[in-house]
């Protein structure tokens, strides 16, 4: 034996870990069942239909086919006679059912050998002389009786398979793909180019392959070793020492990639699991120390550097399920180590610290391991030593800890340093990190203990929290899938919070953190929201990403479980971003630590630029100039000399006014070039923008400066908000038309939309461009992703519907108990109570929400009935509400900064998922909650439910399915008759079955999930790196903070060497530090602090620790040198008065601001408006109102607007988002569409000609809130350029520093008083004085109370109010009534002055001349074209009177009549139907089909879909037999049981099987525990026992302190004899009642029974040669015994047998992809399908590439390409049909094609009986056709007719064509052959051979006349000459060899295409043999 084999012996483990597949993270050590994620799938179930065609073979060989006999029992029809399909045999054409593995044996079965030598013989081909083909026939079986009644009622309507069947039949749910793979299709490269990239990461790596990654970056080794199973093929192999030292370097290198950490855990997964690290590596460090080369020897430390690297990082990424292999390596790795360094090998010290490192790990998690307290694989931090999360931030978790939650400790924080320096760049960091970590985390820990504080309280529901937004009820509904990963959609109660206006409220927005807990937060869940979508949020619905460590914890949840969730506010995603980046961020790896640290005032010159360096600075000196006038030469020569600056030097610098620059923005350009680190403040309207962007422009130009390296860098913006970045890239884009690229959320420029990093990832060339690896990385991670969702979605629908309404009882059977099931099914049978229709549920019945609770609801929650008719009210009123002006929802505009491109939820299939939803719910539900209309409340058999009941009904369903309490299983087995229960106890019941059913579907999908998530995280980070590739390739990269937070990863690759930060100042500093990278070296920054600042969640933190202060703000206090922009180019200078100088010391007046003109109809261009009106709060949140305020500012837009100003020359302000929304409810579209309305906080950076400033605070107490901000004034102040008009209580603004300066200001200027002065335009010396809305009625159009009088052009005068708008009255329409004279008869207009008057309208008596009646007609109207409105009098031509108007046509007539149809049915029909069928139209007949199908059924369809009889409808009744596994089967009425789809429930003491019933069971391969003192089994669990029973009594006490009665070893009952005596001795076996008889009980039922009468009844062996497999029952309530240890042996021996039956059933999949190809090939074959019915092979071939396909639609495929053959066959031949038989024979053909091509999972016996009949009179029609067509021309005898008559007639007809027909057919044809011979020639075909033969001419000899007669041309074939027919004297021959045209080759002779002589006949087209 090998030593490798040796190694094997052993651990036999390892084989079985070859298999594994690593599932992420959440890893489990001792997990067995790890396989692939399609292995479900790839096993699909390899049984047949009830009947099948099988596999076609080739022409000229003959196979037998096979055919079931009927195993039904006496009195049952048996198996047909056989008929054969086709009247034309064609051997080898059809089969029966194939015998694949004995897969159609069924699951109850005998394998007694007289029995099997029976089936043999009936399998046997069946063969009638004539030498037919024999039928293809269903394999059929006497129906057996199983363990329920099958009388039950059951639902009747077609069900289609599912893959998620529960307890009964689902309809297909229609798979579609994740949008997530839609997305991207634009760039989708060709098949060509996906068949080579599946190649490429599916191809065998070698020697040179891994020596070639050597050279590699680390990113393209690790994506290209992840993918396929290249690496995991390679590290099973036998390597040799070079290479496994090759592989140690290369996954070494690997490892250090920073952006692929996904991928680098999907890797080393693989390598974990492999041999190379168990057995390969392990055996070459011992070899290390035995190597006798000196030279060799000296290599070994580098090689087990490398080694210990390796090992490093799989146990910080697997330190549970590695331990062992680690432990393993240690201890060889030790000795080598030390035998090297005793042979004189240097081993460096770094080696012995990472060796020592490593031990301490192990011994650290051999340790944990001991304690049990390491069980999952979660990810270390290897660090030199341990240390807490008070000692290193590093080390600290991101999410918060159980004991944050719980414990009040203080955390420890330092402040923000804004006056000095750090001590050190850790310090710095710590700093940021603890202070941004506590900033989200305060909120929810004081919000979780002030919530567990109150969490008894009464009012809890009603109470507001400060810190956090509490949701209860919380329920997980259903997994999604994303293109993160696997979300989950999440329900709660909105009861609470009916007041929450979903569209604006901050709660729940993207990326918020949520914790929610069932247990008092002693375990908590954290998860970000992943989609808001406000229509859902007001049905409660929210979707939900949880983290790792969550996702692990959901495996334990079940679907009941109800949990309370509780939302911090702060913007998660992004400070987890930046958290990780600052724990990630190495103390060196900061730039500008000199200034940013230290603090160090000495800015220096960037390092990229030398002294000898020149900026060319043309492109800034192009501008128009105030240069004095010049000659155009003197010009160019200045820009000539001067265009080219050595920027160091300030002397070389142009003039400010060459540079279109004032002084302080030349200052400031000369600052960002010259210096490395640049600060630039710009206060309101001083160009900021304009400055970066020339900034920007000049670093461009001068490219050549700063990149000096092959590789290029391309320029970094960062902006705040989506706004400005789109503001700075198009200004970019003025001077860069190229190489520009923008990364952040939605983007409102259309200019930009195509620099977007989607659109260029979208592009067609993109994905061709990228390298191979990635291209082949995404391929099979996509792929991977497809295969997990399809299972996922389909199990979520299933979970998703059980929330919609409630379950019919059909999907719950398996979840009930055998006699809870029958005692729901005879509840009603009373009374003559009967089920009516096919759908209807007795659980309905049972809940009281059918028909017997129609009249009275019990129950029923008014209070849920009182909510529900106030929503209607409200939903009412919302549908008459005046459409407002459109306004940015808060909540979008947070959303929007928030959401990066692949953040957007891909909502385009939507609509697709809701109709699969909705189609999957009304199959499933028996009542749907969410569909309109009577769906599931008992309608079908004539019930009529009210709206007002049906209503009733669903509110109760409702309330019912919200509350979360169900019924224990203890109280269910303590149930008999569910019916006797309260109605509360029925609904807890049915939430426990709903509650099974949920779980069982959740548990399926979990291994999917883990796959999903794998493959989502690894789909990630390859998009990342597709990400870098555009980037890399850009000049200029934009982005928003979210975004660079984001793409941290990317931006430390991309290593942008110049960084421009607009609105640096709001920007906080840590997110600041993340974006930069090592090689930065030219920052910039561009903002304002004394505007706003960064936001901070927690107040505290923001003031006393200094977490506000953005970076650009800490170093002006720390006094580095910045330059701040003095002259501003917005305000005019009153307004600018406000801000200088209280907020800026020096702000200049461009002169361009001084020109501005006078605002119209105000007196004033700055007004503050004083008032006293108090506020009001909003009750959600903590935002203001105030009504005095918002109406007043909505009259003075509005006054605004009439004095000419356009809307979107007016924007509305506001402090509060309260506010906001006031305004908008003010505010109708129609007077004030294109005005804005916005809080201040979202409109920096804007500016408009007119502001009007609301700053709603007005409070006895005081209190101004964020107003005493002196940088949100600054803001609120700056945005108006020509007009600023404020509202507020100056009272209490006064008592703010900052706003009393202004009020002095103000006052100064008499710019504010408590009213507005107005002045008319019309009338200047009008005024009027406006304090609050109600005084703009005075001045109603915007001008003042006098009239306007203006005359108009029609003579009226002008009725409106003086009005300064529309002067001219151009768009003015009179209003006053017309007064023309409309006819001679007086009438005037009715219509208004401005309305064209048109012809006269007024009604008058006239005469209608076509029938003479009276009518009102209008007065213009002539009499002739009026439609009279007198009822009709004419008789119609069928007898009826006319129902229309007598102006109408008549009307067709509708009133009921008979008729008698074509099938002889009599109809009840509209009389013009009747009429219709007398000229041909086709009325279908809705009689009942009568037909008994060949299964024993009644067929349920009608005459007119079952053809009259000729194709019946597939058989709808439950199959109900008892499977092999013991549960009833699911299919309808079948005669092969399919594999059970219910979850397996065998078990035993160490676990318990997961698949599914009808799969393979995994055997435990744990050791037995059956032991007790006397015996020890010593097998493994799945084995036979090797001990017997032990018959001596148990010693143990029971609960009620008395003896035992069981026996030694096995479980004690729970019945005592001196408690239970009476229940214990009931006799049933006979020997209960003996004093010292002892007991079993069952652990699967629980009942008990007498040991020596069990133990009999267990062994008996059945008698009879029959020999049923399956597992003993209890023989009280027949319920499988599972487990049991006393009879253990006889239960694993059944399974076992059971076993082997399930593997043969399952078949091959191997096999099935064997019989496609076949198929396939087959189908290629037979291309007279293509060529004559092209749709049905093109059906059939889109079928064939389905994947994967079952044996049964295999089956379905075959038999189809079989019946088309055949049709396609007879149709290519009716070219000799004359048209009147072509046209009735393809009628019939075209039904059975119909047929054919219907959608169906198998062909039933039944549907094979009637396509053979269908087809076999269509060939029996088309020969009957063709003779006769050929004997067109001959008289035939009377009988000859008759015969030819009577066949037609029953070949034409509509009925079924029936054996008798067959025959009686038959027997004519055989008559009709010998007097009209198919080929017309008057002769038999004998007698044709013999004369053909005779004459010995080869083909293409035989002629025939016009006339049909034959004759032939001997010698060449050619005709000489001409000569005339004997029979009709037609000219006949012909001359030159040339025959005569009316003349043609008489092909019926012998078979020849063409003539002998010719060129076609010499190619040998003719030479085949006769």
């Amino acid at each position: 034996m090998s030593s490798q084999s040796k190694l094997f012996q052993m651990d036999p483990d390892h084989w079985q870990r070859d298999n594994h597949r690593w599932r992420g993270r959440e890893i489990e050590a001792d997990n067995p069942n790890r396989r692939a994620a399609t292995a479900e799938q790839s096993r699909q179930n390899p049984r047949r239909g009830d009947a099948s065609l099988e596999r076609l073979e080739p022409r000229g060989r003959r196979y037998n086919g096979s055919q079931r006999n009927a195993a039904g029992p006496a009195g049952q029809r048996g198996a047909p006679q056989p008929r054969r399909a086709l009247s034309t045999p064609r051997q080898g054409e059809m089969q029966a059912t194939r015998e694949i593995g004995g897969r159609n044996q069924e699951w109850n079965f005998n394998l007694n050998p007289r029995h099997v030598e029976g089936r043999q013989n009936a399998v046997r081909a069946i063969r009638n002389p004539a030498g037919r083909a024999p039928a293809v026939q269903g394999n059929r079986q006497g129906p057996q009786q199983g363990r329920r009644d099958q009388q039950n009622e059951r639902r009747n309507e077609t069900w289609r398979r599912n893959d998620f069947r529960e307890g009964g039949r689902g309809r297909q749910v229609e798979m579609q793909g994740n949008p997530l793979f839609q997305r991207r299709r634009p760039q989708e490269v060709t098949k060509e180019e996906h068949a080579k990239d599946k190649e490429q990461f599916v191809r065998k790596l070698g020697y040179k392959t891994m020596e070639g990654l050597l050279d590699k970056e680390p990113s393209e080794i690790v994506i290209t070793l992840a993918c396929g199973s290249g690496l995991k093929d390679l590290l099973n192999q036998q390597l040799n020492p070079n290479f496994i030292q090759l592989i140690c370097k290369v996954l070494c290198k690997a490892c250090r990639s920073k952006t692929d950490r996904q991928s680098i855990q999907h890797l080393l997964g693989i390598v974990k699991d492999s041999l190379f690290l168990k057995v390969q590596l392990p055996r070459y460090v011992v070899q290390m120390s035995t190597d006798p080369v000196p030279a060799r020897r000296q290599q070994y430390p580098e090689y087990i550097e490398s080694i210990l690297f390796l090992l490093q990082e799989l146990v910080s990424i697997f330190p549970a399920s590695s331990v062992q292999e680690m432990s393993m390596m240690v201890l060889v790795l030790d000795p080598t180590v030390n035998t090297l360094r005793a042979a004189g090998v240097s081993i460096g010290e770094q080696i012995e610290n990472s060796l020592e490192k490593v031990k301490n790990i192990i011994h650290h998690l051999q340790g944990r391991k001991r304690d049990g307290t390491l069980r999952t694989d979660t990810h270390m931090l290897i660090d030199n030593q341990e240390t807490g999360p008070e000692d290193n931030y590093r080390t600290m978790t991101i999410y918060p800890t159980y004991n944050e939650m719980h414990l009040e400790e203080k955390p420890f924080l330092r402040p923000n340093l804004i006056t000095e320096k750090y001590a050190s760049t850790e310090v710095y960091l710590d700093t940021h990190f603890r202070l941004l970590r506590e900033d989200f985390v305060r909120p929810l820990r004081e919000g979780i203990l002030e919530l567990l504080q109150n969490y008894d309280d009464k009012g809890l529901r009603r109470r507001r929290f400060d810190d956090i937004r509490v949701y209860f009820n919380t329920r997980i509904i259903a997994p999604l899938c994303t293109s993160t990963g696997v979300g989950y959609k999440v329900q709660f109660d909105t009861r609470p919070l009916k007041f929450v206006r979903w569209q604006n409220s901050k709660r729940l927005l993207y990326g918020s953190l949520v914790c929610m807990s069932k247990d008092n937060f002693e375990t908590l869940l954290f998860a970000t929201v992943s989609n808001r979508d406000p229509a859902e949020l007001k049905e409660g619905i929210v979707h939900l990403s949880f983290n790792v460590r969550s996702r692990r914890l959901l495996a334990e949840v079940e679907p009941s479980d109800c949990f309370l969730m509780v939302e911090t506010t702060a913007y998660f995603e992004a400070y987890r971003h930046v958290l990780e980046g600052l724990q990630e961020i190495q103390g060196e790896d900061v730039p500008f630590q000199k200034y940013i640290v230290e603090c160090d005032t000495d800015i220096q010159v960037p390092r990229y630029l030398s002294f000898n360096d020149s900026y060319d600075l043309e492109a800034l000196m192009n501008g128009k100039s105030e240069l004095p006038e010049e000659s155009a030469g003197q010009i160019f020569e200045c820009l000539q000399r001067n265009s080219k600056v050595n920027v160091l030097d300030p002397a070389s610098w142009p003039s400010k006014e060459e540079l279109n620059l004032d002084e302080s923005q030349m200052k400031a350009l000369q600052m960002a070039l010259t210096k490395e680190l640049a600060i630039i403040q710009g206060p309101p309207g001083t160009g900021k923008t304009y400055v970066g962007l020339k900034i920007v422009q000049v670093l461009l130009k001068n490219e050549s400066v700063w990149q000096r390296r092959l590789r290029k860098f391309p320029i970094l913006v960062v902006c705040y908000t989506n706004h400005a970045l789109d503001q700075f890239l198009e200004g970019i884009y003025g001077f860069l038309h190229t190489g520009l690229v923008r990364v952040g959320g939605r983007s409102n420029s259309e200019l930009l939309k195509r620099f977007t990093l989607k659109e260029l990832r979208n592009s067609r060339d993109f994905r061709r461009k990228l390298p191979q690896h990635l291209r082949s990385a995404y391929f099979e991670v996509t792929n991977q992703m497809r295969e997990s969702e399809q299972k996922i979605r389909a199990a979520a629908q299933h979970l998703e519907c059980t929330t919609q309404g409630v379950l019919h009882e059909q999907y719950l059977e398996k979840y009930i108990s055998a006699m809870h099931w029958n005692s729901l099914q005879n509840g009603l049978a009373f009374g003559g109570f009967g089920l009516l229709g096919g759908r209807h549920s007795l659980i309905l019945e049972w809940l009281g929400l059918g028909f017997m609770s129609v009249a009275a609801i019990l129950g029923a929650d008014p209070q849920n009935m009182e909510n529900t008719d106030d929503q209607q009210e409200e939903i009412e009123d919302e549908d008459v509400e005046e459409e407002l002006i459109q306004i940015s929802e808060e909540a979008e505009l947070i959303q929007g900064e928030r959401m990066i491109d692949d953040d957007e939820p891909k909502m385009r299939t939507k609509k697709k998922q809701d109709a699969d939803l909705n189609e999957l719910a009304n199959t499933l539900l028996a009542m749907n909650l969410n569909k309109q209309g009577p769906q599931g409340l008992q309608e079908e058999g004539g019930w009529q439910v009210q709206r007002s009941e049906r209503k009733k009904m669903k509110q109760k369903a409702q309330a019912e399915l919200r509350k979360s309490g169900a019924m224990t299983a203890a109280e269910e087995r303590g149930t008999f008759n569910i019916w006797m229960l309260s109605l509360k106890d029925r609904w807890r019941l049915y939430r426990l079955w709903l509650s099974m059913y949920q779980t069982d579907v959740r548990r399926r999908i979990i291994q999917h999930e883990q796959l999903y998530q794998a493959a989502a995280d690894r789909l990630a980070e390859l998009r990342l790196q597709e990400d870098l590739w555009v980037l890399k390739e850009a000049k200029v990269v934009g982005m928003t903070t979210t975004g660079a937070a984001k793409y941290r990863k990317v931006l430390q690759e991309l290593k942008p060497r110049i960084v421009v930060v607009e609105e640096a100042a709001e920007v906080l500093e840590a997110h600041l530090i993340t974006t930069l990278s090592s090689a930065c070296q030219h920052l910039i920054l561009i903002g304002d602090h004394q505007q706003l600042r960064p936001s901070a969640t927690v107040y505290d933190l923001a003031r006393n620790f200094y977490l506000e202060v953005s970076l650009f703000e800490r170093l002006v206090k720390v006094n580095v040198p910045y330059i701040r922009l003095d002259y501003q180019h917005r305000m005019r200078p009153e307004i600018a008065a406000l801000l200088s100088p209280h907020i800026y010391e020096q702000l200049e007046n461009h002169p361009s601001v001084l020109n501005y003109e006078n605002i119209k109809g105000v007196s004033s261009n700055l007004f503050f408006v004083e008032h006293s009106y108090p506020e009001e709060e909003i009750q959600d949140g903590k935002s203001h109102q105030n009504l005095h305020e918002a109406a007043f500012v909505v009259a003075l837009c509005y006054y605004l607007i009439c004095q000419d100003y356009s809307p979107s020359q007016i924007t509305i302000l506001t402090t509060y988002t309260g506010q906001l929304f006031t305004l908008r409810k003010m505010m109708p579209s129609k007077k004030f569409a294109g005005v804005k309305v916005h809080v201040v906080d979202k409109y920096q950076g804007e500016e408009n000609d007119i502001i009007l400033l609301s700053l709603v605070r007005s409070n006895k107490k005081g209190n101004v809130g964020f107003l005493q901000i002196a940088n949100r004034v600054c803001v609120a102040l700056s945005r108006a350029k020509k007009g600023l008009y404020c509202i507020g209580n100056m009272s209490i603004l006064a008592n703010v520093p900052l706003w009393s300066k202004i009020m002095h200001t103000l006052h100064e200027n008499a710019n504010i008083g408590p009213s507005l002065l107005l002045t008319c335009q019309n009338h200047p010396k009008t005024m009027t004085l406006v304090a609050k809305a109600e005084d703009f009625s005075k001045v109603p159009e915007g001008g003042c109370s006098l009239p306007c009088e203006y005359r108009l052009d029609c003579g009226h005068v002008c009725t409106r109010a003086c009005h300064p708008y529309d002067m001219e009255h151009k768009e003015f329409n009179c209003l006053k009534p017309c007064q023309k004279v409309l006819c001679e008869d007086g009438h005037r207009c009715a219509k208004s002055c401005y309305e064209k008057c048109g012809k006269c309208q007024v009604k008058v008596d006239k005469v209608i001349p076509q029938c003479g009646h009276l009518q009102k007609v209008p007065c213009s109207k002539n009499p002739e074209n009026f439609v009279c409105k007198e009822p009709c009098s004419k008789i119609l031509h069928c007898g009826h009177k006319c129902a229309a108007a007598c102006g109408e046509d008549c009307a067709t007539c509708t009133i009921k009549v008979s008729i008698t149809l074509k099938c002889d049915h009599i109809q009840e029909v509209d009389c013009y139907i009747k009429e219709a069928a007398k000229i041909g139209r086709c009325v279908p007949c809705k009689e009942k089909c009568r037909m008994q199908l060949d299964c024993s059924h009644s067929c349920p369809g009608s005459c007119h879909r079952c053809y009259e009889g000729r194709f019946h409808e597939s058989c709808q009744q439950p199959c109900r037999r008892l499977l092999i596994c013991s549960h009833e089967c699911l299919e309808p009425c079948t005669n092969q049981c399919p594999p059970c789809q219910r979850r397996c429930e065998n078990l035993c003491k160490h676990s318990k099987c997961a698949r599914k019933c009808g799969e393979l069971c995994t055997p435990c391969v744990e050791p037995c525990e059956w032991v007790c003192r006397h015996y020890k089994c010593h097998k493994l669990c799945s084995e036979p026992c090797d001990r017997p029973p032990c018959n001596e009594p148990c010693r143990k006490l029971l609960k009620c302190q008395h003896p035992c009665v069981g026996l030694c070893g096995e479980p004690c009952p729970k019945m005592c004899r001196l408690c239970h005596y009476a229940e214990l001795t009931d006799i049933f076996f006979g020997n209960e009642d003996e004093p010292n008889a002892r007991f079993v009980q069952l652990e699967d039922c629980c009942h008990i029974f007498e040991v020596t009468g069990f133990d009999q009844y267990m062994n008996q062996v059945q008698e009879g040669s029959d020999t049923v497999i399956r597992l003993k029952d209890c023989p009280k309530c027949r319920m499988p015994i599972r487990k049991n240890f006393r009879y253990g042996t006889i239960i694993k021996n059944s399974l076992c047998e059971i076993e082997k039956v399930k593997k043969v059933v399952q078949g091959d999949a191997e096999k099935n992809n064997q019989l496609r190809k076949q198929l396939e090939s087959e189908l290629k074959k037979r291309s007279i399908i293509a060529e004559q019915l092209p749709n049905q092979d093109k059906n059939l071939s889109a079928a064939l590439q389905l994947c994967p396909l079952s044996l049964q639609g295999l089956t379905v495929i075959e038999n189809k390409i079989a019946f088309l053959s055949r049709l396609a066959e007879l149709k290519c031949q009716e070219v000799r049909l004359n048209s009147h038989m072509k046209g009735k024979f393809n009628t019939k053909l075209l039904e059975c094609l119909k047929w054919i091509d219907k959608s169906r999972g198998r062909f039933t016996g039944q549907e094979l009986i009637d396509l053979q009949s269908e087809i076999q009179r269509l060939t029996f029609l088309f020969d009957l056709y063709v003779r006769c067509s050929m004997a067109s021309g001959r008289k035939l005898d009377s009988s000859t007719e008759h015969d030819i008559a009577c066949v037609q007639r029953i070949l034409e007809c509509t009925k079924k064509f029936t054996e008798d027909n067959e025959k009686f057919v038959k027997g004519k044809m055989e008559k009709l052959k010998l007097v009209l011979p198919e080929t017309g020639l008057a002769i038999s075909e004998t007698e044709r051979v013999m004369i053909v033969k005779a004459m010995g001419l080869r083909q293409g000899h035989w002629f025939k006349c016009p006339n049909g007669h034959v004759y032939v041309i001997t010698e060449c074939g050619g005709a000489m000459e001409k000569a005339k027919c004997p029979d009709c004297d037609a000219e006949i021959g012909g001359t030159n060899h040339a025959l005569e045209s009316s003349n043609q080759v008489a092909s019926e002779m012998d078979g020849a295409q063409f003539s002998a002589w010719s060129d076609v006949a010499n190619n040998m087209l003719n030479f085949e043999g006769l």
